[in-house]
Parts: C-alpha cells; sequence; structure tokens
C-alpha cells in the first residue's frame, strides 16, 4: 500500500511513524513544503526570549533521522500544489530543483494545519511586522532583534501564543504593548478570569489596550505606527501578528472535499474525509466538541498527535477506531502565571444556549501552613439539572497544570460535581491539601445545586438597587477598611449573630467575604434564623475586585507627545524580597523600613508575614513614609505586600498634612488611670477630634471582654490569666487599693455622684467613634486572644500607632 502524507510536524510526523510500526511494507511518502519535517512549534516563542537557549533542541527529528529510523520518503521543500481524487495522485513542486512531477496514491493524509491570519489593514506588509508559525518565522524574529536591537514592540492579538509572545519579548529586554480587539485576553476563558491575567501583565508594566481594533500601520522613519481605531497611536520598533489562525484547505477546496461550516476540512469519527481514500487531521479539520455536540476548529497539538495515531490505525486497519473528538483542554504560561481551560466557557454556553451554572473558589497550591504555598483561582461551569460538569478554568501560580488535568478528565467522562468530591489526589503538605482545589469546587458547586446557598456574581452587585437590597461585607474590620464593595456594611462573620435583630427581612441580603467562605458560613446562618432571600457573592471580593478593576493601561500613551510614544512602561524594575514570616510587631515593620531606605524611587519591596495585623501596619506605615501599596494578599495565613518607593517629593505631598486629630497610649491598667483615659478621649471626641487610643501590655487588661468566650491557651497564656485582671470591673486604684476595698469604694462614690462608670465612658467612647488599638506583640507575650478583647477593638502594631501620632498634635502616655 501507497500512503502519502502532505504536511508534517505534529499531525503528519506522528501519522507517518504510527503507519511505519502498523506495517513495514507500505510505501510512506511524507510532503513538506518546508525544510524541517518535524520540530516543537510550542517552543517557538521560548528560543526568542532565551528559556531555550540551544535552537536544536526544538527539532524533534530531522528528515535524515526519520529516514533511517522509520523507512519513510521524507521530501521536504516539497510543495503539494494539487490532489486529484479521481485519478488518486497528487501534484508535487520541488522547490529545490523548481520542478514539478506527479505522485500516486493508494490513501492519503492531509494534515496541511493552518495559516496565521493577516487582515488587509493598509501598511501590513512592512518589513518590522511579523507572524509566528513556524521556524523561519522564528528565525526572522530572532535575528531582527539580535540585529537592530529594537526597544518597543506591540504584539497585536492577546491569545495564548500572543501572550506567550509578549512574555518572551519582555525577557528579550523589550517593551512591550498588547492590543486586543476584544474586552479581554485569552478568549477560551471568561472575562472574570482573564481579569487576573490583565492585572498580572499591568504588574508586568506590558501596556493593555482592549477593545481596540487597528486601522492601520503607518510606517515613520525609523519607528512603525500603529493607528486604532479609537484615534489612539502607538510607535513601536516592531509588532507580532497573532489575531489567530485559519485552516489552511485551499487544496482540499480544489480537489473538491467537503469543507465544513467553520471552514475547516470536514471529517467523520474515523477522520476520513468526504473522499474514502482521502483521511484529515489536525488544525485543517473540523473536530467534534462533545459539550456543544457540534464541530469546532480546536488547534493544539495534543490533539493533532492523538489523531495521527488513530488515523494510522485505520488507514492500516480499516475504519475500526474513533477519535471521539475534543473538548480544547489547553495551558499557558504567562510571566508569572498559568492559565488554563477544559471544556466550555460560559461565553461558549451562552451562545450556544446551554444552561449552565457557574462557581468561583479560591485556593492554595498546596497545604497553607506549609511554606511558599501559591494564589489558585477556579471557575467551573455545570449543568443546572445533574451537575453534569461542562467547564473548568485554572489561573495561579503553582500546580494549575494538575487541576487543570483533573477537570478535563471528569469533563471528558461526562462526570459530575460529585465526581469532583470524590477526586481522589496524591495528598502531602507539599503538594496540596487534605481537600484539594478540584474538591473544593465540587463541594461549593453541590451547596449552590442543592440549594444550600443562593449565589450571585460580580458583574450583578452594580445591578442592585438599594432599596431592595443590604449588602454585608462579612469580613473583618480591617479587612474592610482596607478595601470594601461601595455602599457595604460591615458586619464580620463572627459577630453576626448578635446583630440578626437588626437586619430588615423586607430585604435580600448579599454577603461577600476575601473569597466566598465568610459570606457561605453568613448566609447559612440568616437561612436557617428565618431569612429567605440571602445570597452569597461568588468568589468573593478577590473576584469581584480583579473584575471591575480597570483591565486596559491607557496611561502607556502621551497624548500631547508629538510622536505619542509608548510611555509610563517601567523597565528593570529593581524589587527586593523580604521574608518576615513568624516575626511579630513591629519586627515585620523594622524589616520593611530597614530596606525601603536602601532602594531607589519606582523600585519595590515584596514582603512576606505571618503576622495578621501587619495589613493594618502596612497601611498606617505607608501613609506616614508616602510609600504606594501596589498588592496586598493574604493566603493560607501569610501576607504578601508589595510596596514602590515614591519620590521625596511625592512622599511630602503625602505626609506632609498633620490634623487636628488626638491619640494616647494607655499602658496602665489601674482603675483611675483608666478613667481619665476615657474622659479626656471623650472630650476630645465631644468636640468633633480624631481620637486614637493604643492600648498595650498591662493597658490592655482595660479592654477586656466582660463575658469572654472560651479560648486555647498555652501554659504560659493561662498563668498570664490568673494573674490578670480579667476584665475592666476587676481593675485596681493606683493609690489606697487597700485589697480591692479601694476600687469598691471608688465605683460606690461615683454611682453616688452620678459620675459615669468605667465602663459607661467606654461605651460612650466608642459610640462617639473612639478608636481603640490593641498591640499585637503585647497581647502574644501576654498570651491575650483576640476573642477575649472588645469587639470594636482593632488589633495592630506600632506603625498603627505611629500613623496616627503623624496625623495628631496632641499624644499622651497614661
Amino acid at each position: 500500500m501507497k500512503i502519502l502524507i502532505i504536511g508534517g510536524v505534529a499531525g503528519g510526523a506522528t501519522t507517518a511513524a504510527r503507519l511505519r510500526r502498523m506495517d513495514e511494507k507500505a510505501q510512506i511518502v511524507l510532503f513538506e513544503r518546508g525544510e524541517y519535517v518535524s520540530y516543537a512549534n510550542c517552543g517557538l516563542p521560548y528560543y526568542i526570549g532565551g528559556a531555550i537557549t540551544e535552537r536544536d533542541r526544538l527539532f524533534v527529528q530531522t528528515a535524515e533521522g526519520f529516514t533511517k529510523r522509520f523507512n519513510i520518503d521524507i521530501r521536504v521543500k516539497s510543495e503539494v500544489i494539487a490532489i486529484d481524487v479521481k485519478n488518486k495522485s497528487v501534484r508535487v513542486h520541488d522547490l529545490s530543483k523548481d520542478e514539478i512531477y506527479t505522485e500516486s496514491y493508494d490513501k492519503l493524509v492531509v494534515s496541511t494545519g493552518a495559516e496565521a491570519i493577516k487582515p488587509p489593514i493598509v501598511g501590513i506588509n512592512d518589513k518590522r511586522i511579523f507572524s509566528l508559525r513556524n521556524v523561519p518565522d522564528m528565525d526572522q524574529i530572532k535575528e531582527y532583534i539580535d540585529k537592530y536591537q529594537p526597544k518597543k514592540a506591540v504584539v497585536v492579538g492577546g491569545g495564548f501564543i500572543g501572550l506567550e509572545m509578549v512574555e518572551n519579548l519582555h525577557e528579550a529586554g523589550l517593551e512591550v504593548c498588547v492590543i486586543e480587539r476584544a474586552d479581554q485576553v485569552m478568549a477560551p476563558i471568561d472575562f472574570s478570569m482573564a481579569s487576573i491575567v490583565h492585572q498580572h501583565l499591568k504588574s508586568k508594566n506590558v501596556g493593555l489596550l482592549l477593545d481596540e481594533n487597528v486601522t492601520e500601520f503607518r510606517s515613520e522613519g525609523d519607528e512603525i505606527k500603529v493607528l486604532l481605531e479609537s484615534k489612539k497611536e502607538v510607535a513601536a520598533d516592531m509588532i507580532i501578528l497573532s489575531i489567530g489562525v485559519r485552516p489552511e484547505t485551499k487544496l482540499a477546496k480544489e480537489a473538491g472535499l467537503e469543507i465544513g461550516s467553520l471552514g475547516g476540512i470536514k471529517v467523520d469519527e474515523y477522520l476520513q474525509t468526504s473522499d474514502e481514500d482521502v483521511y484529515a487531521l489536525g488544525d485543517a479539520v473540523e473536530i467534534f466538541n462533545p459539550i456543544t455536540t457540534k464541530h469546532s476548529l480546536i488547534p493544539l497539538a495534543g490533539p493533532a498527535n492523538k489523531q495521527g495515531r488513530i488515523l494510522a490505525d485505520n488507514i492500516v486497519e480499516g475504519n475500526h477506531r474513533k477519535y471521539n473528538g475534543t473538548i480544547g483542554t489547553s495551558i499557558a504560561k504567562v510571566f508569572d502565571l498559568t492559565v488554563a481551560a477544559a471544556g466550555a466557557s460560559s461565553k461558549l454556553l451562552e451562545r450556544e444556549q446551554i444552561a449552565h451554572l457557574s462557581s468561583y473558589t479560591h485556593g492554595s497550591s498546596h497545604a497553607g501552613y506549609y511554606p511558599n504555598a501559591l494564589p489558585l483561582s477556579i471557575k467551573i461551569n455545570f449543568s443546572p439539572e445533574d451537575g453534569k460538569l461542562l467547564g473548568a478554568q485554572v489561573v495561579g501560580f503553582d500546580g494549575v497544570d494538575k487541576r487543570i488535568d483533573l477537570f478535563a478528565q471528569v469533563i471528558r467522562n461526562e462526570g459530575t460535581i460529585y465526581d469532583l468530591q470524590e477526586v481522589e489526589h496524591a495528598y502531602a503538605p507539599p503538594f496540596s491539601s487534605a481537600k484539594d482545589p478540584v474538591n473544593m469546587a465540587g463541594f461549593v458547586a453541590e451547596n449552590i445545586l442543592k440549594g444550600k446557598v443562593n449565589i450571585i456574581h460580580w458583574q450583578d452587585i452594580k445591578k442592585l438597587d438599594s432599596s431592595e437590597y443590604m449588602i454585608i461585607d462579612s469580613r473583618t474590620k480591617e479587612e474592610y477598611e482596607f478595601a470594601h464593595i461601595k455602599g457595604a456594611v460591615n458586619i464580620p462573620v463572627d459577630e453576626l449573630r448578635n446583630h440578626l435583630p437588626e437586619l430588615p427581612k423586607n430585604k435580600k441580603i448579599v454577603f461577600y467575604c476575601a473569597v466566598g467562605l465568610r459570606g457561605y458560613l453568613a448566609s447559612r446562618i440568616l437561612l436557617q434564623n428565618g431569612f429567605l432571600q440571602v445570597y452569597n457573592l461568588s468568589g468573593g471580593y478577590k473576584t469581584y475586585s480583579s473584575a471591575i478593576e480597570k483591565q486596559s493601561t491607557d496611561t502607556i500613551f502621551s497624548k500631547n507627545n508629538k510622536d505619542k510614544k509608548m510611555i509610563n512602561i517601567k523597565k528593570d524594575i529593581k524589587t527586593i524580597t523580604i521574608d518576615a514570616c513568624g516575626l511579630q510587631c513591629p519586627g515585620p515593620i523594622m524589616q520593611l523600613k530597614k530596606n525601603y531606605d536602601q532602594i531607589n524611587d519606582g523600585d519595590q519591596l515584596e514582603i512576606k508575614v505571618t503576622d495578621q495585623a501587619f495589613s493594618e501596619d502596612l497601611k498606617g506605615w505607608s501613609r506616614m513614609v508616602g510609600a504606594e501599596v501596589i498588592s496586598l494578599d493574604n493566603v493560607g495565613g501569610v501576607i504578601t505586600a508589595r510596596i514602590e518607593k515614591a519620590s521625596k517629593n511625592q512622599s511630602d505631598e503625602k505626609t506632609k498634612s498633620v490634623g487636628d486629630n488626638k491619640t494616647m497610649v494607655v499602658f496602665n491598667d489601674d482603675l483611675d488611670r483608666a478613667l481619665a483615659s476615657f474622659v479626656i478621649a471623650n472630650g476630645a471626641a465631644a468636640s468633633g477630634k480624631k481620637v486614637s487610643m493604643f492600648f498595650t501590655f498591662w493597658g490592655l487588661n482595660v479592654i477586656k471582654k466582660t463575658n469572654k468566650p472560651k479560648v486555647s491557651k498555652d501554659i504560659m497564656g493561662k498563668m498570664f490569666g490568673m494573674m490578670l485582671p480579667s476584665s475592666s470591673k476587676k481593675l485596681s486604684l493606683s493609690k489606697m487599693n487597700m485589697g480591692g476595698m479601694g476600687s469598691i469604694m471608688m465605683r460606690r462614690i461615683m454611682k453616688k455622684k452620678n459620675i459615669e462608670s468605667l465602663e459607661t465612658l467606654m461605651q460612650q467612647a466608642i459610640d462617639n467613634g473612639v478608636e481603640m488599638i490593641a498591640c499585637s506583640m503585647s497581647m502574644d507575650v501576654m498570651g491575650i486572644k483576640r476573642e477575649e478583647l472588645l469587639d470594636t477593638v482593632t488589633i495592630g502594631g506600632v506603625a498603627a500607632y505611629l500613623d496616627r501620632t503623624d496625623h495628631a498634635n496632641t499624644n499622651l502616655f497614661i
């Protein structure tokens, strides 16, 4: 049997090798119009960026090696220019000899792949505009960068390959701007997940222009300008077109083979075309999608390799192996992020009018208590009828690949969210959690499906009518103050039961927290206490804030600049990483200050801290020194913050104003001194002053609850608890205490003379907005737990207190 194969790389080369393994006697001829028959197409961007340093490593097999090992007639630089299905032959142009000849076949395999889309835009043939599909394209780009040392590049198109090129051009030392026609990058994932990628690109100082359409490429001297429909212009030294690909089907069309509705070659489940002796595979064909039950164009290397194996078996043994389609499982590295998808996105399901529910969850790459647990965001789509899993998307910094593979297998096997719960994974703290993020996605989806929680999504929040809805932030006060949804009321979930009588039953109530867990707990409390319309924000504030954040970076353009060159893209930012895990206040702030003084304006510090009071400290400290907090994240108990050093002028501008505020340190727990502290605080507050009281060491006893919950303590904590006053009612006088009799006498006299008690003064202070800060370091030393202190107390450190003093003109030490 004589078998001809048109095209090498993934599909053609795999088919040829499998054919030889199946039939040693077959005559196999492979035509490749290029010079290379089998190479790692997906590795091309990484050679340009320098991650792959040896060009030869990209070649899976040479023509000579292929011939020796498999006894296959490999004809490179040979372009098939016509197929004659009636006479079962092809016409071939030998590019080396510039000769045309005819070759007959018994069976023909078409693996012509896809070609880069090159729209008819004015100026698109400029020599500084490139596409990347093959090795010659790669060599051309690499040679241009090495020879001309370009400084600025524009990538048109934000797909997987486009963003891989962004990263690798950046690694090659270029400033990069992405221009994307849609409102998001990476079309296979949904906007909310793509927004995480947008923010990451911005953090890498990559220009990002969304909802922009290119109208012209204009050459102006050494630069080429990209003109946009919005009238903006971007000047660059080189341009990469990554608009997408389309099936290369010219040969098939001219031969009379049936073409599908999407423009790809139509094949059946055996990968056979409309002609029984012609098979086709890879990027050139339309493949069945089991989610939509329709055919799709899915140009991926993995499916092409699998198709080659099945197709070869069917040619040799007869059509007995079916190709059951692909769900389009894909993954890409975008700087530090990994982005992956399997199955159908919400966009695709809505377009196909397939009913579905969606759920967001956020977890960690492995157990939170084990070092370097990194955030992982997941979105799944599933059927509202039976929970059948329809699609999954994962974005994170580590462990994304194994999670998307687990999701993909459940989807391929037509599994459900209940199967996600049963996925058995290898667990040890460095690798996962006892309940893996895949399991958790299943648990959350089950709660939604069974009505244990009603969810609302980020895009619905802005549509809510305040007369019908009440939004409650169930996070801590500190988290709420740092950032929150406009109009939300802060009721921490741990205090919710105390506020049930205050909540309106004539309104719908929406809870949210950081990632969805505390909001779920809060909604369960209300649902079981007679509230009927209660909702939880899926994915919490983390999903919401990322999605509503400004996605584009329009400030990379200077509208007043004659040349309109790209600006505000920072290169070579120095970043110092500080590991302050395990340090208690003021240790983290001291480490931050020490390193902050050593970096230059515009440089950044990244600090990891386990002291949970650090978020509050950081806000105060950054206001004091004029630093800019770029990001703040708390995952698995590790707070990661990135801080940028501002210039002296910017810093002075931020810190020069001092308000008419009052601060005091309450170090002592004597009853009379405590009374004096709150009398002064209430007096200042009554005069309209902002008052902050910092309770440290013995002063912490003043703000203890009278009825404290039972908390777990070590032996030292228990000893301190026995020796210290249990609450304000147990405080003693500094003079004439007389074994406690003095305190009793003082309280009786105050009551008789209608003088407010200490506890009443404290409540008045709370009502007047007096801020009470408990020193986290002192709490740790004395074994005092957060649950023992008044609910309104803020846990902070030295930096939080010093920030208040910087904005005050009076400070007392009591």
